[in-house]
């Protein structure tokens, strides 16, 4: 069109000042190039040189204009955390029935129908303004073990296909506040590989005595049974404590390769997602800190397997500098438990009444009350000492005038 365009253009200077017989052939050639009927052509050859008044298109009504749909929406993605359209898009049909229900919003049948089929990009448009005014970042605090590895078998990323829910990674998260001295408090993370079923619980330090201890409460609030458990190579995890306490509860206990991360990836994802975005980057070294932290993860075990949506990497393909990647649709652990074979029903039953009894909104405020009682805490408290600097000769030296 925009090539017919520029030769009627071209033609048209000529025409306008021709005589006759020149219009006449220009018409001919304009009319072989284009098959235009010679009338439309003389029409359109008159009209190219002539300036068109063109008026602004009345902006069309948006579809999602509504302010009450909007409020929604945020009340949706707040309530669940911030998720990313994606995650957000597929989890909102049960997750708007939940909130109407708790009345966190008025919205007729009609508004709830235009917000439960918002696109994954229409969410990320609307709220992108809201996202970015979200941030934090942490650190390791892994020492290897050196004892017991020839006992304990490597598991690889590459073994996780076929998984069945009963195989957990495990993984610890240091709550130093930027000061690594002293002792303060860790929290131990432990995940299902095929469901995303997370479970924290936190403990004073990092002694082999208090991880066990973590790891048997742990593991009795797990929905199904765990018969296999997978670390990194840290010291409080290899050794001959876990190992006996793996045989006499009849668990397979493996570990990834040394310095391999993403051997534990499904672990290692949740250290930021589910730890340092809930409680951030404080100093936790106290007794009243360690308490709330486990009363916050109590709560936590709720919302993030029955009201958090995941997806899982289904492929990954390299083409060149590019890596295609391809996830699967949304669903809380919650969600990929009940439609695994391998569940028996107790269990199931057991989920799904847990989860009609779900608040969001409640749980949420709860949590965030908790969240905000702990940085109380920690930013009320005093500095944790430094070490003193020493001399050459070994000495403190004293920073007093």
């Amino acid at each position: 069109m925009s090539e017919r365009g520029a030769v009627r253009r071209k033609l048209a200077r000529e025409y306008s000042g021709a005589g006759r017989h020149r219009k006449t052939r220009i018409l001919d050639e304009l009319t072989g190039l284009t098959g235009w009927h010679r009338d439309y052509a003389r029409t359109a050859l008159r009209e190219a040189l002539t300036l068109k008044v063109v008026r602004a298109r009345a902006p069309r009504a948006g579809k999602y204009d509504d302010a009450a749909v909007m409020a929604a929406l945020r009340i949706c993605w707040t309530a669940v955390r911030a998720p990313a359209g994606k995650r957000l898009a597929p989890f909102l049909p049960v997750l708007v029935a939940l909130l109407r229900a708790e009345k966190a919003f008025d919205l007729t049948d009609a508004q709830a129908a235009l917000l439960t089929g918002m696109s994954a990009a229409t969410i990320d448009r609307r709220l992108a303004t809201d996202r970015a005014r979200l941030i934090l970042r942490g650190k390791s605090h892994t020492r290897p073990g050196s004892l017991l590895k020839g006992q304990i078998p490597v598991h690889t990323w590459a073994d996780w296909d076929g998984v069945k829910p009963d195989f957990v990674e495990i993984d610890l998260v240091g709550h130093e506040g930027g000061n690594s001295s002293g002792k303060f408090c860790f929290t131990l993370t432990d995940t299902d590989v095929a469901t995303g079923w997370t479970v924290n619980r936190s403990v004073p330090n990092k002694a082999r005595k208090w991880v066990i201890t973590a790891l048997d409460s742990v593991l009795a609030r797990f929905p199904f049974p765990v018969l296999r458990i997978d670390s990194d190579n840290g010291s409080e995890f290899i050794n001959h404590h876990l190992l006996a306490y793996c045989d006499e509860h009849e668990i397979t206990f493996t570990r990834s390769r040394s310095g391999n991360k993403n051997d534990g990836c499904y672990v290692e994802q949740k250290n930021w997602s589910r730890v340092r975005e809930l409680v951030g980057n404080y100093r936790y070294d106290t007794a009243t800190e360690l308490a709330k932290l486990n009363e916050i993860w109590e709560l936590d075990a709720v919302f993030t397997n029955y009201l958090m949506p995941q997806q899982k990497l289904v492929s990954k393909e390299r083409a060149g500098a590019r890596v295609i990647k391809k996830h699967d649709t949304a669903q809380t652990p919650h969600q990929r438990a009940i439609t695994r074979p391998e569940i028996r029903k107790r269990p199931v039953i057991t989920m799904n009444a847990a989860f009609k009894h779900t608040k969001p909104l409640a749980l949420s405020r709860q949590i965030n009350a908790l969240t905000a009682q702990l940085e109380t805490l920690t930013t009320a408290k005093q500095a944790p000492r430094t070490k003193p600097a020493l001399s050459n000769t070994g000495q403190a030296i004293s920073r007093t005038s």
